[in-house]
C-alpha cells in the first residue's frame, strides 16, 4: 500500500476508535430523483454527464456534518451498467465518482473520508441463477480496482441480500488491497431477516469471517428496526466495529409520490440510542436527506451517553418461547371447530397486472371460499412473486391466504418441506423474493412490491 493510503487508513482507524460515532452521508438516489433524474436513468453515469449535480449533493452532506461521503458508484458494476449500454465505462464512471468526491472534500477544507460505494451486481448467483461465484468476484474486482486506483479511503459494500455475494465482494477487495478498510453491509426484511432468511447474528459472524473490518446494516426499515439489528449483531461479535444507515422508514406511495415517514427529528431522537448501543458509523439510506444528517450531527454535539450492550430478548425469541398472542382468525376458528374449509389455489400472474387475480379472488370469496392458496412459481415459470400476490390479495380482498413452500438451499433444492409459524413465513419470503420478474434486484424495502427493483413505483435500493 502506498504511504499516503496507509496514512489515510491509520487516520480512519484512529477516528473510528474514538467514543463519538462517525457520521456518514445519506441517500444519493433520493436527492437525484427529487432533482429531476428518472429512476430509469443511470444514476452512476451522472458522474460523467452531470457531475455538478452529484457534487452539489456531496457538498450538502458535508455541510450537514457528514465525515464520510459515499461515491456515486452504487450500481457502477458491469452487469448493472450493461442495462444502459455502459458496460465498457466501468473504469471511467468509478474514477469520475471518486474524483468528484475528492474535489468537493478539498473545497470544504474539512477532514472527510471518501468511501468507494459498491452495491449488488443485480444478477442471481448460483445456485439460484447462472452467474458463478468466480464470475461475481471478477465483476466486483473490476469495480473495486477502479475505485482503489482512483484513491478511495475505504470501501463500502452495501445493500446486500445474499451472504454468498457479499463474501465474494469482500474477498475481491482483500485480494486487491488487504489493508483497505471495508464496511460490509446487509439489508433486512421486516422480520429482521435477510431475504434468504439469515439472522443478524449469522450475518455478523459470516461478514467478520470473510475479512471485513466493519459490519453493517443499511436500507431495510427505519431507525427502530436497525437499532434492534445492531444490538443482535453486536452481541454476536462484540469486538467488531459497526456501521448503520437506516431508511427514513418504509416507503409509501401518496398521491403518486414516494414518501418516507421518518422525519429528521425522529432520526435525532434515535441517534443517541444508536450511540448508546455501540454504533461506530451512522448515516442514512433511502429517503434520508441532508436534514436527517444534520439532525444526527446536532444529537452528537451533546454529552456522551453510557455505552452498553443490553441483554435483549428479541421479538423472534419471544415468539418462539411464548407464541404469537393474537385473536383467532376466521380460518383458525373453523379448523378448531371442525368445520369444513374451502381452499382454492390461484397462480401468480406472469406480468405485473393484478386486476384479474384480485377480481377472481373476490368472486371466489363471494362464492364461499375461506382461504386462497397462492402457488409458488407453478410449472417453474417465471411469474410475479407469490409473496407479493398473497399480500395484495389479503389486503385488498380481506381473505386469508396460504403460500405454498419450496425450501431452496445452496446446491440442494428440497420440495414440500414443512415449516410452521414465523420460520415458514421467512422461508416463503426468502424463496419468492429471489424469483424476480426479469432478473433484476428484488426490492428489499417495500413489502408487496418485491417483483423487481424500480417496479411498482418504488426506487431501487441503495439510496
Amino acid at each position: 500500500m502506498p504511504d499516503n493510503k496507509q496514512t489515510e487508513s491509520n487516520r480512519f482507524y484512529s477516528r473510528i476508535r474514538e467514543a463519538k460515532p462517525i457520521i456518514s452521508d445519506g441517500a444519493m438516489g433520493t436527492l437525484l430523483h427529487q432533482r429531476g433524474v428518472s429512476f430509469d436513468d443511470c444514476f452512476d453515469h451522472l458522474n460523467l454527464s452531470d457531475p455538478a449535480l452529484v457534487a452539489e449533493i456531496h457538498r450538502e452532506y458535508i455541510e450537514a456534518g457528514a465525515e464520510i461521503i459515499y461515491t456515486n458508484t452504487f450500481a457502477a458494476n458491469r452487469y448493472k451498467l450493461a442495462r444502459h449500454g455502459h458496460e465498457d465505462l466501468v473504469g471511467k464512471i468509478n474514477q469520475a465518482g471518486v474524483d468528484l468526491a475528492r474535489r468537493v472534500v478539498s473545497a470544504s477544507f474539512k477532514e472527510v473520508f471518501i468511501a468507494g460505494d459498491v452495491g449488488p451486481l443485480g444478477v442471481r448467483l448460483e445456485p439460484f441463477g447462472r452467474v458463478t461465484l468466480a464470475e461475481a468476484r471478477k465483476a466486483f474486482s473490476e469495480q473495486i480496482q477502479a475505485l482503489v486506483n482512483a484513491g478511495i479511503d475505504l470501501l463500502v459494500i452495501e445493500t446486500m441480500t445474499d451472504l454468498y455475494e457479499i463474501r465474494e465482494a469482500i474477498l475481491a477487495a482483500k485480494e486487491i488491497m488487504p489493508e483497505l478498510p471495508v464496511i460490509a453491509s446487509m439489508t433486512f426484511t421486516r422480520d429482521d431477516r435477510t431475504l434468504l432468511g439469515d439472522s443478524p447474528a449469522k450475518v455478523a459472524l459470516q461478514i467478520r469471517a470473510a475479512g471485513a473490518e466493519i459490519i453493517g446494516a443499511n436500507c431495510s426499515g427505519g431507525p427502530n428496526q436497525l437499532l434492534r439489528i445492531l444490538k443482535q449483531m453486536r452481541q454476536a461479535v462484540p469486538e467488531s466495529f459497526f456501521a448503520i444507515k437506516p431508511n427514513a422508514g418504509w416507503p409509501e406511495q401518496v398521491g403518486g409520490r414516494i414518501m418516507y415517514a421518518a422525519a429528521p427529528e425522529y432520526f435525532e431522537e434515535y441517534a443517541r440510542s444508536f450511540w448508546q448501543a455501540g454504533v461506530n458509523i451512522i448515516g442514512g439510506c433511502c429517503g434520508t436527506t441532508p436534514a436527517h444528517i444534520s439532525a444526527i450531527h446536532r444529537a452528537y454535539q451533546r454529552s456522551l451517553p453510557t455505552i452498553q450492550i443490553d441483554e435483549i430478548s428479541t421479538a423472534l425469541d419471544e415468539i418462539a418461547e411464548n407464541g404469537i398472542k393474537e385473536s383467532p382468525t376466521n380460518l383458525s376458528k373453523k379448523l378448531s371447530d371442525g368445520e369444513f374449509v374451502v381452499a382454492v389455489e390461484m397462480d401468480p400472474p406472469r406480468g405485473l397486472s393484478l386486476h384479474k387475480i384480485i377480481a377472481g379472488a373476490s368472486l371466489l370469496v363471494d362464492s364461499g371460499a375461506d382461504v386462497i392458496n397462492v402457488a409458488d412459481s407453478p410449472m417453474a415459470r417465471m411469474r410475479m412473486s407469490p409473496w407479493a400476490v398473497a399480500h395484495l390479495v389479503h389486503t385488498r380482498v380481506d381473505v386469508e391466504v396460504v403460500l405454498q413452500v419450496v425450501d431452496v438451499k445452496p446446491g440442494k433444492p428440497v420440495f414440500n418441506k414443512k415449516y410452521t409459524g414465523r420460520e415458514a413465513a421467512l422461508r416463503r419470503i426468502a424463496v419468492s423474493c429471489r424469483q424476480s420478474v426479469d432478473g433484476r434486484d428484488p426490492v428489499c424495502c417495500a413489502p408487496g412490491t418485491c417483483a423487481s427493483a424500480g417496479r411498482g413505483g418504488f426506487p431501487p435500493c441503495g439510496g
